[in-house]
């Protein structure tokens, strides 16, 4: 069976579900998009490994990629290999270098692993076709008959729109701090485990550089 390579294409907060976040695959060289909703944890794990921000302590998928390292493992690929009333399930490509080993996993904590070990992700046409949405469904303005495929890809959307509006503020109000006050921000930032902000403030002190 044919696999498609999926890229990272955004991570936000979750309308229809508190504490939730909807991570977006996107089909490398098409137009299809897959979200899929994760718990903050998981999120949280993504988002720091994606902006490269060092939390104080190894996180639980940091630790996975010791322990592998440690008994000459590596992963290979993460595969979002099934779907099952709704529900995703995805598998971890491990070898030692002689046998590989598939591993089940959520697709939350196989990607936050994936991306550690700065491997493809991939996925099965038929999940694709079934739970996927065609990129120009996210601007559709029909009336209240759409699919809720359709509905799912216009809240993403629309968390996306806001996402960047907040992040845009963002960043053009710490523009306005000092140096040292935005690393005692960063480093309370970074405190409170809010690393989306950590990483925004880590960027401008960067730049001051």
């Amino acid at each position: 069976m044919d696999k498609i390579k999926l890229d990272i294409l955004g991570l936000s907060s979750s309308q229809s579900q508190s504490g939730s976040f909807a991570l977006v695959l996107g089909e490398e060289n098409g137009n299809r998009r897959l979200p899929i909703i994760i718990g903050m944890f998981e999120a949280q794990a993504i988002a720091i490994e994606i902006e490269k921000v060092v939390p104080n302590r190894p996180m639980t998928h940091d630790l996975f990629k010791s322990f592998a390292g440690a008994f000459n493992y590596s992963v290979e690929e993460i595969l979002i290999s099934d779907l099952k009333e709704g529900v995703f399930f995805s598998k971890i490509i491990c070898s030692d270098g002689i046998r590989q080993v598939e591993i089940d996993a959520r697709p939350s904590d196989a990607i936050a692993i994936g991306i550690r070990f700065d491997v493809p992700i991939y996925t099965y046409e038929t999940i694709l076709s079934e739970a996927g949405i065609v990129l120009n469904e996210f601007n559709d303005e029909e009336d209240g008959d759409d699919d809720d495929e359709e509905t799912e890809g216009d809240e993403v959307e629309s968390t996306f729109v806001k996402k960047e509006s907040m992040t845009s503020s963002l960043e053009d109000s710490i523009k306005n701090y000092s140096t040292d006050q935005l690393k005692s921000m960063l480093d309370d930032a970074i405190q409170k485990e809010d690393y989306e902000k950590a990483a925004r403030i880590r960027d401008e002190l960067n730049n001051r550089n």
